[in-house]
C-alpha cells in the first residue's frame, strides 16, 4: 500500500489528508508510475475548493515525473526504468498512480526529475499561449498577469526569446525582480500602480496586441484597457476569483477585441500535439532559452502547507511535492 493526498470534501487546505492508497495494477494500454516529484498548480486548488467539480474522494494534482515501474498489456513504447512525465487533470499527489501510456512522455538527460515535475503542465501552457492561442511575433508587445507565478516565468523567458517586448505585472518588489531575472522588459507593481496607466505610458499608448490573464477578478476588465484594436485577450485562469458575467458587446466597445478562454488539455488532446508541446518545451529548457527553477519543496504530506503558502502568494515560479 502506498500514500496519496486524498479530498473527501471540498474546502480549506485542511481538507487534503495524506492517507493509504491503492494503484491498482497497470490494464490494457497502462502504464505503473513510482513518482520522483510532483508538481503545484493553481488548477489543484480548484479541484480542492469545488470551483471544478469533481468526483470525490478525489486524489488532486495535474503533472508529475517518475519511473515507470510496471507496463500493462500492449504497451512496447515504454519500459520500466524509463524516466517519463505527464499532465493530467488530477491524479498525481501519489507515490505511485496508474497513467495511460499515450499520456506519458520520455523525460530527456539533462532535465531533472524535479524540473520535469514542475514544468509540464506550465510549461506546456505557455507553449500553447504563445504558439497556438495567439502566436506571438518578434515585434509584438505582450502583458503577462502574475509574471513571477511558475507560467509567467517561463512565458517571460520564452516570449523574450521569440523577439516580443514583454511587460509583466507583480504583486511585490521581490517578484519583480524576479521577473525582471526571467525576460520581462518591464515590470508593474500592481499594488503600488495602475497597470493599466503604467501600460499606457510603457508603450507611448500603442498598447498591446494580447494580454494573458491568469488573475481573474481582480484584472478585469482592466486587461482589455491594455489591448489595441483588434488585440487579444486571453483568461486562462481566475487565482483572484471567477470574473463576472460579461456582456460581449464591450469587445466592440473598446476596439472589436477578442476574447478567448482556452485550456490546455484542449490543446494536447492529440497524441501528435502533446509529443509537439513537450518536445518544444524541452529543447527550449535544455537549449538554456528557459530556465526552470524549483523555488518551493514540499513534502508530499505536507500538501495542506503548500496550498495555503500558494493561495496565500507566498510562493514564486515554481513548487514541487517530494513523496
Amino acid at each position: 500500500m502506498v500514500k496519496a493526498i486524498r479530498v473527501h470534501e471540498a474546502g480549506g487546505p485542511e481538507v487534503l489528508r495524506f492517507e493509504d492508497y491503492d494503484p491498482g495494477a497497470p490494464g490494457k494500454g497502462e502504464v505503473l508510475v513510482e513518482h520522483k516529484a510532483v508538481g503545484l498548480n493553481f488548477l489543484d486548488v480548484y479541484f480542492r475548493t469545488g470551483l471544478y467539480p469533481a468526483p470525490l474522494p478525489l486524489v488532486p494534482g495535474s503533472e508529475a515525473a517518475g519511473v515507470v515501474v510496471e507496463t500493462g498489456e500492449g504497451v512496447d513504447s515504454l519500459k520500466p526504468g524509463d524516466r517519463v512525465a505527464y499532465c493530467l487533470r488530477t491524479g498525481s499527489y501519489c507515490e505511485r498512480r496508474v497513467v495511460p501510456a499515450d499520456r506519458l512522455v520520455k523525460v530527456p538527460d539533462g532535465i531533472t526529475d524535479e524540473q520535469a515535475a514542475a514544468m509540464m503542465l506550465k510549461g506546456m501552457t505557455a507553449w500553447y499561449l504563445l504558439h497556438r492561442t495567439f502566436q506571438v511575433k518578434s515585434g509584438h508587445t505582450i502583458l503577462f498577469h502574475a509574471a513571477a507565478g511558475g507560467v509567467g516565468l517561463i512565458a517571460g523567458q520564452w516570449a523574450k526569446h521569440i523577439g516580443a517586448r514583454t511587460i509583466g505585472t507583480v504583486g511585490s518588489g521581490e517578484k519583480g525582480k524576479l521577473a525582471k531575472a526571467h525576460g520581462y522588459d518591464h515590470v508593474i507593481n500592481y499594488r503600488d500602480n495602475n497597470f493599466v496607466d503604467e501600460v499606457k505610458k510603457i508603450t507611448d499608448g500603442a498598447l498591446c496586441e494580447v494580454v494573458y490573464d491568469s488573475v481573474g477578478k481582480d484584472t478585469f476588465p482592466g486587461s482589455l484597457d491594455c489591448l489595441k484594436k483588434r488585440g487579444m485577450f486571453v483568461s486562462f485562469g481566475q487565482s483572484s476569483g471567477p470574473m463576472p458575467p460579461v456582456n460581449l458587446a464591450i469587445l466592440s466597445q473598446k476596439g472589436s477585441l477578442f476574447a478567448t478562454r482556452p485550456t490546455l488539455f484542449d490543446y494536447i488532446a492529440k497524441r501528435e500535439d502533446l509529443e509537439a508541446a513537450s518536445s518544444a518545451l524541452f529543447d527550449v529548457v535544455r537549449s538554456g532559452v528557459v530556465e526552470i527553477v524549483v523555488n518551493q519543496k514540499y513534502a508530499l504530506k505536507d500538501a495542506a502547507k503548500a496550498h495555503a503558502d500558494l493561495e496565500g502568494r507566498r510562493t514564486t515560479g515554481t513548487t514541487v511535492l517530494i513523496p
